[in-house]
């Protein structure tokens, strides 16, 4: 009897510790699928006004889903085959997923799904939020192929991570890779060409940035602790976040370890300039020994002295991880000016986090400028101290300045006549 009560004794303890086992692989499970969701930006496209990726974010007619567990309006009786379809495949049993699942998710590892699947299923809060979807599906496109990731053969295992983070769950090119005219991206991978992240188009009046290492208006000029910094904290030595990118910085990046931020880098420095025959910026002090002088003749000087210099310096250089350096930053030698002309209409803050607790804040200028003496200082910007970018016109901002998209109430802007300020408020 004895023996018969130690054996059943010993299996109970031993049923007991296989179940706390499974508890705590699961709890790791999720864990990890939590950083998953954290590095492929999931939150940013499925949470709108009803709570964490309860979905409704508005693409055109489409509206993404709700991605909760929440058994009727959610994702709760998904089984792992058709989350993974969905993720994967861009095939979902609700409809037109596939219109806004990023292709990029098909080169997601088995473990990092399985991981995002326990996370979804067992680490978010339910939510009851019917999304309304078109009556037709969107998209008829076939199922991706499912090709998980792995290195290459000889692949720095470094570098490899970076590449896996940029194309898969980062999806880095779907906003920054430039698209054909049926809006596919040119290169889904950095083996398909000089097009990969070579500049994206303009997402709510922001241009996504050239990512290779073009000397002129891509990454040439940042090295890979400036990469690392701005991924963990959206600033470095020389520039700051903005536009879309703070939103990225702010659900996904900040999140991410150091040694993938690292890895991110890492990758995209090994990218090589799309157009190599740009030349290496070169700094030119004319203007900002001009300026030192007093000489604010040229258009636009005037207005920047009185309302950038206080902050970007004369010479252009600004405040290392506070004010961004305006000479020989990417974003102004773009050819399209919209993001400059946007953030100077409108200005930004990005907001501080654990590595950076300061915020930064981009005055708004829309208010007491004119579309000519705002055209002038952007002008101004875009050709001194060595930067080389094309003029900008009124009418350039006029374009901007009257885009209901961005702009829909153009009270926003304010009153440089303090006695119609109040009557000009939203």
């Amino acid at each position: 009897m004895k023996k018969l009560l130690i054996v059943l004794t010993l299996g109970v303890f031993a049923v007991a510790a296989t179940a706390r086992a499974a508890a705590s692989d699961l709890e790791q499970s999720v864990r990890r699928g939590e950083y998953v969701a954290r590095a492929s930006n999931c939150i940013a496209c499925h949470t709108y006004h009803k709570g964490p990726y309860a979905g409704g974010v508005p693409f055109g007619i489409v509206n993404s889903p709700n991605i909760t567990p929440d058994k009727e309006t959610g994702i709760g009786r998904f089984d792992f085959a058709a989350f993974d379809k969905a993720v994967r495949q861009g095939i979902s049993p609700r409809g037109p997923m596939s219109v806004m699942m990023p292709p990029s998710y098909a080169i997601m590892t088995d473990e990092d799904v399985h991981d995002l699947y326990n996370f979804f299923m067992h680490g978010v809060q339910p939510i009851d939020n019917k999304v309304s979807q078109p009556d037709k599906p969107v998209s008829e496109a076939a199922p991706r192929e499912v090709r998980p990731f792995a290195p290459a053969p000889g692949e720095n295992p470094v570098v490899a991570r970076g590449r896996y983070l940029v194309e898969g769950l980062g999806h880095c090119g779907f906003c920054h890779t430039p698209r054909n005219a049926q809006g596919v991206e040119k290169a889904q991978w950095a083996s398909q060409g000089k097009d990969f992240l070579s500049g994206g188009g303009n997402y709510a009046g922001w241009i996504a940035i050239n990512l290779r290492g073009d000397n002129q208006d891509g990454l040439a000029g940042r090295s890979v602790e400036d990469l690392t910094e701005f991924f963990l904290t959206g600033r470095n030595d020389p520039t700051a976040a903005f536009g879309k990118m703070i939103e990225v910085v702010e659900t996904s990046t900040h999140y991410l370890t150091r040694d993938d931020a690292v890895a991110m880098a890492r990758f995209l420095k090994s990218l090589p300039a799309k157009d190599p025959s740009q030349a290496p910026f070169r700094e030119d002090k004319t203007v900002a020994r001009q300026l030192w002088k007093g000489d604010d003749s040229k258009p636009g000087a005037g207005t920047y002295v009185d309302s950038c210099a206080s902050c970007h310096r004369t010479d252009g250089s600004g405040y290392a991880r506070f004010f961004p350096e305006l000479r020989g930053n990417p974003v102004l030698l773009s050819r399209d000016p919209v993001s400059l002309i946007h953030i100077v209409l409108q200005g930004q803050t990005l907001p501080g986090f654990k590595a950076a607790p300061s915020s930064i804040t981009m005055s708004p200028f829309g208010w007491r400028l004119d579309d000519q003496q705002l055209a002038d200082v952007v002008t101004f910007i875009r050709g001194s101290w060595g930067n080389h970018a094309p003029a900008v016109s009124a009418e350039d901002v006029r374009k901007v300045r009257g885009d209901k998209s961005l702009f829909p109430d153009p009270r926003v802007f304010g009153n440089s006549n303090v006695d119609k300020l109040m009557e000009t408020q939203p």
